[in-house]
Order: C-alpha cells, then sequence, then structure tokens
C-alpha cells in the first residue's frame, strides 16, 4: 500500500527536478519545442511556479479528507499530475509550460499532504518513522530520475516516462484500502476494525478511537476545523514546531539548489560538467534518505535534525566562501573548482538525512486526526510561499548581495533550524499517535 502510494510522490520529485534539465533545452532553438527560446524572466517563473500550484494544492485535500475520505484526494492528486503530464506532450507556447508548472504544483500540494496523513495513519508506531521518511526517499527517486533522463531525451520524452509511470500510481490507487482513522472519525467501527485486520493491526483499534475521541466528524466541512488548529494546545503546538520547520527548511534554499542546480554550477565556474555535478547531487540525495530510514526509529527525529542542521549550515557557508573567492577575484578559486560540487554534496546528504525528511514525518505525526489534513496543508503550503518568495528572488538576491552573500543567509537558515529543534521539538519515537497528543499536551 505503501510503495502504491509513493508512486505519486515519485511524480512530485520528477515535477521538482524536471525544470533543472528542461531549462537549458527551452534555452537551445535546435532542442526547444517553443517558437523562440526562453528569456532569464521566463527562465524564473519556470523554476518558481511550481509553487503557486503547491500553494493552493493542499487546502484542497485538508477539506475534503475528513468528508469524502483520504484515499479519494490521493486518486484526484494523481489525476492533477496526469493533466500536467499531458500538457508537457503537447507544449506548443510558454504559457503551457507555466500551466505545466501550476498543475504540477496542484498535484503535488494534493499528492504530498495526502501521502503524509495517510501513511500517517495507516502505519504502527514502530513503523512510522520509517514510512514516513520513505514518502521523502521516492520523491529524491524522481528528482534524480529527473536529473538522469532529462538532459539526454527530448523535452516531450520526458513527459511520456512520467505518463507511464503516473498511470500506474492511479491505477494503483484505487486497490488500497482507506485510512482506519477517517472510519473512526465518522465512527464506522466495522469498517476500522476491518481495515486494522488487513493492516495487522487489529489491536490497535482503542488507540485509533481514543486518538479521535470528542472530534465531530462533521467539523471538517466547516470553518470551527479551522479554529481548532488555533484553540486546541495541542494542535497549536503542532502547527508552531511543523511551521517552523518547515519554513526555516525552504530558507536553506533547497528549492533554488533543486530548480536551478545546473545553473548554479555554471556560475560557480565549477571545474566539473554542470550536467554531471547535477545527477552526482541527485544521487547523493537518493542514497542519504536510503539511510535515514534505518536511523530514523534508533536514533529519533530530533537527533537527526540537529547532527543534520549543523552540516547543512557548514556546507552552505563553505559555497558561500567560494563565490566569495571567485568574487574577488583570488587564484585560489582556481584551484579549488571541486569545492562548490563537494559543498553541494554535503549539504544534500546532510539535509536528506534529517532536515528534508524530518519536518514531513512529524507533520504526520503530530496533528489530531480532526486538524490532521488542515495543519499539514496550513504548515506545507505556508513553507511553499516561502521557497516560492526564495527561488523567485534568487536571481535578484544574487545581483544585490552576491552568490557569497546569499549562501550564507541560507547557511544561517539552518542554523536558526538547529536552535530551534534544541529548545522545542520533541522526541516522537515510538510513540503511538494518541501518546504523542498526550505529550503535547504537557
Amino acid at each position: 500500500m505503501s510503495f502504491s502510494v509513493n508512486i505519486g510522490q515519485f511524480i512530485d520529485g520528477y515535477s521538482v527536478g524536471w525544470s533543472a534539465p528542461i531549462i537549458p533545452k527551452l534555452q537551445n532553438p535546435q532542442q526547444t519545442p517553443l517558437p523562440r527560446v526562453i528569456t532569464d524572466l521566463e527562465i524564473s517563473w519556470i523554476g518558481s511556479l511550481l509553487y503557486v500550484g503547491a500553494i493552493i494544492g493542499p487546502y484542497i485535500p485538508s477539506y475534503l479528507s475528513n468528508i469524502i475520505g483520504r484515499k479519494p484526494c490521493l486518486f484526484f492528486g494523481g489525476l492533477l499530475n496526469l493533466t500536467a503530464i499531458v500538457l508537457i506532450v503537447f507544449t506548443k507556447n510558454v504559457a503551457m509550460v507555466y500551466a505545466v508548472r501550476i498543475i504540477s504544483g496542484l498535484g503535488m500540494g494534493m499528492v504530498t499532504v495526502s501521502n503524509l496523513v495517510y501513511v500517517g495513519e495507516i502505519a504502527s508506531s514502530n513503523i512510522r518513522g520509517i514510512l514516513l521518511t520513505s514518502t521523502s526517499i521516492v520523491g529524491i527517486s524522481g528528482t534524480l530520475a529527473a536529473y538522469s533522463v532529462g538532459p539526454y531525451v527530448s523535452y516531450a520524452t520526458t513527459g511520456y516516462i512520467a505518463l507511464a509511470i503516473n498511470i500506474v500510481h492511479v491505477i494503483g490507487i484505487y486497490f488500497i484500502p482507506e485510512s482506519p482513522v477517517y472510519y473512526a472519525i465518522k465512527g464506522k467501527q466495522l469498517e476500522a476494525k476491518n481495515t486494522l485486520r488487513y493492516l495487522g493491526r487489529l489491536d490497535d483499534l482503542d488507540n485509533v478511537f481514543d486518538s479521535v475521541s470528542g472530534i465531530n466528524p462533521n467539523e471538517g466541512q466547516s470553518w470551527r476545523a479551522w479554529i481548532k488548529i488555533f484553540t486546541e494546545k495541542t494542535n497549536r503546538k503542532s502547527l508552531i514546531i511543523t511551521l517552523s520547520l518547515c519554513t526555516l527548511q525552504q530558507l536553506s534554499g533547497v528549492a533554488v539548489v533543486l530548480f536551478f542546480a545546473t545553473t548554479i554550477f555554471e556560475s560557480a565556474g565549477s571545474s566539473i560538467r554542470p550536467d554531471i555535478a547535477t545527477i552526482m547531487i541527485g544521487a547523493t540525495r537518493l542514497l542519504a534518505s536510503l539511510i535515514a530510514p534505518f536511523v530514523v526509529e534508533r536514533a529519533g527525529r530530533r537527533i537527526l535534525l540537529l547532527v543534520s542542521t549543523v552540516f547543512c549550515a557548514v556546507s552552505l557557508f563553505t559555497l558561500g566562501s567560494y563565490f566569495h573567492l571567485t568574487r574577488v577575484q583570488s587564484p585560489l578559486a582556481q584551484n579549488i573548482g571541486w569545492l562548490p560540487l563537494v559543498s553541494l554534496i554535503l549539504y544534500f546528504f546532510s539535509y536528506e538525512i534529517g532536515f528534508g525528511t524530518m519536518p514531513s514525518a512529524l507533520v504526520g505525526e503530530m496533528f489530531r486526526g480532526n486538524a490532521r489534513s488542515t495543519g499539514s496543508a496550513v504548515a506545507m503550503t505556508t513553507a511553499w510561499l516561502i521557497g516560492f518568495g526564495v527561488a523567485t528572488g534568487f536571481g535578484t538576491m544574487v545581483q544585490v548581495f552576491g552568490g557569497d552573500v546569499t549562501f550564507w543567509l541560507f547557511s544561517c537558515s539552518c542554523l536558526a533550524a538547529f536552535l530551534f529543534t534544541y529548545k522545542y521539538v520533541p522526541e516522537t519515537k515510538g510513540k503511538t499517535l494518541n501518546e504523542i497528543q498526550e505529550m503535547l499536551r504537557s
């Protein structure tokens, strides 16, 4: 089931990485499907418009998931991704490229939030962290696929590849069961019991119903569900923690590197070929994300965040220092042309071990059942709004402050995340959803 759900995360990752190899094609008169090559302003919009859809997308399942269920929301997200992929195949002008990015963002927002909610609710406490981090692994695999295949195939072929995978995703969603927590919210004890038996978690029946005790099954349809995010202590604390981490995550500049990886290496004057360096970064992200599930239930969420954010800060500071050396035309820069690649490899390895995966895992397990979809949407969309601003303003930041100061600012965000985690983030390892709520009440 987790595999069927996570195929959608692969498509989301593919959408994130798609712009890096596609932008050079759209700048090449021989490779672009457009009547002309794109401008620098259009490049920025193609990179960042994904966030426009992603900001809106999560609010669709946040409203519908308690009304029609988690499973239909996953299906609708898959259909949105399918629409965007069809547009890739038939692109004729830059407006269609913009539409691809916005609709992909809508699908990404729906699928990401629905995945986190669904996986967090079907998994037992001893493997929940592993399954929640696995969503990131599959997403990173999709980004790596875009990095690896995109430079070597035509623009349209990148769409055909995603189309085949997305069809498998939509079909797979049809066969998964509905979340037992959704059945519990609706008071459907028999359906919840049957689903838990299917999942091998029949002993968790009481815990599932306890986790939604006092929840009005219809409150997800009203403004009261939104009010309770802020008025209930546990939801409010969950929102502060997840929103802060997700925001600081985006302020670390991760979207900038993912969308403009090839451009960054070219502007840094790295001695490594940009397309090869981009693939190496994608492979590093995948390797690190594969390690994360094996340590998340041993080391815990909190320690991984602390270690990850420190090394992210160091690596981005180092990259900023390289840009500073090139800006002042230091002879040393010519002898360390490998440093941008090493810095970003260290950044992404550290990022995927904790900073890139743990905030999403916490989003999937900290909110109460009645606020899980809504709270997740607020946290994720606010962060994506920040990411949109960072991605859109990256070119201006480099022109005004220089690459050195820009990446030093990203480094400071990682340091702030370390301090916030140390002071405010609790450990949720091995705890049931009900136990997490009890801990947040204290």
